[in-house]
């Protein structure tokens, strides 16, 4: 229960930042992938500040050596990236582009009712849902896009 409110206290805040700092708004990203034209560089400075906070609390919440809600911390993939990763990456950004949302501002953006929202978190979810399909069939030994198994990197 305590790992379900944490859960839910980190999706508050990241919603109500992404909210406070105007990023839920498609005009905002879309200006800020607009590097040619009217580059609208306060994106930059939310990514900035999400990377700052990570940077200066990683070594103390490593220094834990356990999560406080989970029996350990995840392994890190081992490996280079693969066809399905950069072609995935390619789609997420090209739909982020023409979108102008990526997941987490479009699911806070579902409490505004917009169409346009609704129409992207349905074809999102179907989008989830398609990329699971060939790993449904065929390839039950392969790893599926959210598997829980994984390789961990070899200490140095």
């Amino acid at each position: 229960m305590r790992l379900l409110i944490t859960a839910f206290l980190s999706g508050l805040i990241f919603a109500l930042g992404l909210g406070l700092a105007g990023m839920t708004d498609p005009a905002n990203v879309q200006g800020f992938l607009d590097v040619a034209g009217d580059w609208d560089y306060r994106l930059a400075f939310v990514m900035g500040g999400a990377i700052a906070v990570h940077a200066a609390l990683r070594p103390l919440i490593l220094r834990r050596g356990r999560p406080l809600f989970a029996p350990r911390f995840p392994d890190l993939l081992r490996g280079r990236p693969d066809a399905k990763l950069l072609a995935g990456s390619a789609l997420f950004g090209v739909g982020w582009g023409l979108g102008g949302y990526c997941p987490g501002p479009a699911l806070t953006s579902v409490a505004s009712g917009a169409p346009q929202v609704l129409v992207f978190v349905a074809a999102m979810f179907g989008g989830f849902l398609l990329a699971r399909l060939p790993w449904a069939r065929g390839n039950a030994g392969a790893r599926s896009p959210g598997s829980t198994t994984v390789e961990p990197l070899s200490s140095p």
